[in-house]
């Protein structure tokens, strides 16, 4: 028997038992369309959240306080001479700009709204070094900053709930922890990120943040963000960061009181987070494929069943048990295979529902269902049908001519 005239006579069978083969064909479309729309998810979120990290800025490193990955005996706060000490160009050549930042939550108020908020003191190069922008007024400028300014500048979230409005909000005199600023400028939206919503923020100079808000002794500073001139620096900006800090806090060797972390570092975490997910839940959703493939096998055992005078009488004349063999198994996965190729199409449609959902709420998340989720949904579910197709096609196979043409 040739392959062709086994895939015709699986066909004619299939199409003998209409409803019963449908329902079988069901639970691996629902297996196949599981496993597509939850990749497709994982990917989307992989994607969402490692752009939400690079959209930070360009050419970045966190310089944070303390070590996870050893133990010191002290550890020194990073402070603002610290952060003047990276800007030597015979020390660190490759360091562009330098931004110390601190950071507290605030209560801002206005007109009679309240709302809480992150409130982060910043220098002039913050809003360069963050790749941040204004969509009305201007950034802090190092005036502002030398001379504690009470000027402020607002998230879109803070001046929604506060005003109702993201326009003509330049010269409002708002409170922050019940003192008066003067908002000189709205932020642009960035979303969430790495730190919580980069939205729900207020900032004002750092100088005035330390004197008044968010004190800090021996002008100490609870990050330090340092711009690199071109991305191929980025380890030897990071190594020449280490050199300088090492030096200033007088570490011993391996014992360093502080942590340099790259965009690549947070980008690598989260893809490995959501590597992780996204395995997980296909691994869910591929065991309703894997219940799909017992209810294969179930069908096929009741077809053996029914056809084993056929089976009988196409061995007395002269099928082999490889013609047996191959009938009963080209029939399992074609019924696999057909529901794979609908769970395709299944897992395409869930994911377009998500992700019209997702937009529809205003969350940046966008499934997408990639070919090699494809053709690992295909390649599995065909390999289903041939897996629990193995045992029934032997038992037909096997049958004696003489015993089956006498069952009744």
């Amino acid at each position: 028997m040739n392959l062709g005239q086994a895939i015709l006579e699986a066909l004619e069978s299939l199409s003998s038992n209409k409803l019963r083969s449908s329902l079988t064909i069901l639970g691996i479309v629902i297996g196949v369309g599981a496993v597509i729309a939850m990749l497709a998810v994982g990917t989307g979120a992989q994607d969402t959240i490692t752009g939400s990290i690079s959209g930070i800025g360009s050419n970045l490193l966190f310089v944070f306080r303390g070590n996870h990955t050893t133990e010191v005996s002290h550890i020194e706060p990073l402070t603002l001479e610290d952060a003047k000490a990276l800007l030597d160009q015979f020390q660190a050549p490759s360091i562009d700009k330098v931004a110390p930042v601190v950071n507290g939550d605030a209560k801002v108020s206005y007109g009679g709204q309240t709302t809480s908020t992150t409130l982060t003191g910043v220098t002039e190069s913050y809003g360069a070094v963050r790749n941040y922008k204004v969509t009305e007024g201007a950034f802090i400028t190092e005036d502002q900053d030398l001379g504690r300014a009470s000027v402020a500048l607002i998230g879109p979230d803070v001046a929604d709930k506060l005003f109702g409005r993201l326009d003509g909000l330049v010269g409002e005199m708002i409170r922050i922890e019940g003192q008066p600023f003067r908002v000189i400028g709205v932020l642009e939206s960035k979303g969430g990120g790495t730190f919580g919503s980069e939205d729900n923020v207020v900032m004002i100079p750092l100088s005035t943040a330390q004197s008044r808000l968010i004190r800090r002794s021996r002008d100490r500073v609870d990050m330090i963000l340092v711009g690199v001139l071109d991305p191929k620096l980025m380890s030897q900006a990071s190594e020449e960061v280490s050199q300088i800090l090492r030096a200033r806090h007088r570490t011993k060797i391996g014992e360093d009181d502080f942590t340099v972390f790259s965009q690549e570092d947070f980008v690598d975490t989260a893809k490995t987070i959501t590597g992780v997910l996204t395995i997980f839940l296909g691994g869910i959703a591929g065991i309703s494929l894997l219940v799909g493939g017992i209810g294969i096998m179930n069908i096929m055992l009741v077809s053996v069943t029914e056809r084993t005078r056929e089976i009988g009488l196409r061995k007395a004349l002269g099928a082999r048990k490889r013609d047996i063999l191959i009938q009963f198994l080209t029939e399992s996965s074609l019924l696999s295979l057909i529901g794979g190729l609908i769970g395709i199409g299944l897992g395409w449609l869930i994911s377009f529902i998500v992700g019209q959902i997702a937009a529809a709420s205003g969350t940046p998340f966008d499934p997408k269902v990639g070919l090699n989720a494809v053709l690992l949904a295909t390649i599995f579910s065909t390999a289903v049908g041939l897996f629990f197709g193995i045992y029934p096609a032997n038992r037909a196979a096997n049958l004696e001519p003489v015993e089956a043409l006498r069952y009744e």
